[in-house]
């Protein structure tokens, strides 16, 4: 199993609570408000194209924006093996978070 990086995790999250409008600059709003950083771009950008190579999301294609020249938006989504991948990570993350917030028993 390939753990995903904590940026990973985050991005992959933000593109399944923003549904059919996880644009480039509606996952970049998302991060900065929930995480309060300064996301980049290129923080942005570079995780997702890595993920749309693992497969873990999919992209579809925008019609272009009204004004000259306007460039056509990718639409990110979770694909199955990306869901699986949260599921495992999720399950990980319990098994280690488990018992951090009560006292440890002695086996």
């Amino acid at each position: 199993m390939r753990l995903l990086t904590r940026k990973e995790e985050l991005i992959m999250l933000a593109v399944f609570q923003l549904e059919n409008k996880a644009s480039l600059v509606k996952i970049r709003k998302f991060l900065n408000r929930y995480t309060k950083k300064t996301w980049s771009p290129g923080n942005v950008y570079v995780p997702l194209d890595a993920l749309t190579r693992k497969k873990y999301l999919d992209f579809s294609v925008g019609e272009p924006t009204p004004r000259r020249g306007g460039k056509a938006k990718k639409y990110y989504r979770l694909t199955g093996k990306g869901m699986k991948a949260l599921e495992e990570l999720r399950k990980v993350q319990e098994l280690f978070w488990a018992g951090v917030f009560e006292p440890a028993t002695k086996e």
